[in-house]
């Protein structure tokens, strides 16, 4: 069987996740969605998964996305879950109550590591449109305490307000930069205002 190219693998996973979250597989507009694709792009990755064996065409059930499913369903697979810490603005920052909303099964294929660094996170405002990341998103989210300018990060700002944004630097001091074109970023001195990461912004999930 040929190998999978790593496109390939993260679609199939995402199929996988989506398909224990939902009981039947994501359509192809999902899947574009989530990888910023065209519908036809992602019909070809299915096709191709479909080629390699991974996924296989239920008997009259047409030619949608729908038909196709996982040609080895991960029903003895264990997941991992992924807590689910509360809202979270993408707009004004608003107090971060990390208030436990439920757990986000993740199949372990999908993550890198044994995934105990990662928590969840539902986004309000849109301050964060022009990144793809839209009011209701869940974004998932590796703990760390530092940031690589274009980072987007979850940041907390006098320990009291936390909001997601774009990592950057002037100097000294931290910005935290909207990709909204009319909105302001937020600078924080460091000398007189404490600015925290929380962590990095590695995935989004959509349609919950």
């Amino acid at each position: 069987m040929r190998e999978l190219t790593s496109r390939q693998q993260d679609v199939l996973n995402f199929i996988r996740s989506f398909s224990a979250r939902h009981g039947v597989p994501p359509t192809v507009r999902e899947i574009g969605a989530t990888f910023r694709v065209t519908p036809r792009a992602a019909f070809d990755h299915l096709r191709a998964l479909e080629r390699k064996g991974k996924l296989q065409r239920r008997a009259s059930a047409g030619r949608t996305s729908r038909a196709l499913t996982l040609a080895d369903p991960p029903v003895a697979e264990t997941y991992r879950r992924v807590p689910i810490l509360g809202r979270i603005a993408a707009g004004e920052p608003v107090l971060a109550e990390e208030n436990r909303e439920g757990d986000l099964p993740l199949a372990p294929s999908a993550l890198t590591g044994r995934g105990d660094d990662l928590f969840a996170l539902r986004v309000r405002g849109e301050s964060m449109i022009g990144a793809h990341i839209c009011p209701g998103d869940l974004v998932l989210v590796r703990r760390q305490d530092s940031a690589q300018a274009n980072d987007i990060v979850v940041a907390m700002v006098d320990e009291s307000e936390a909001t997601v944004k774009r990592f950057a630097r002037d100097g000294e001091r931290i910005v935290l930069k909207p990709e909204h074109p009319t909105m302001e970023p937020i600078t924080v001195d460091p000398r007189e205002q404490r600015v925290r990461i929380l962590g990095k912004v590695i995935g989004l999930l959509r349609g919950f």
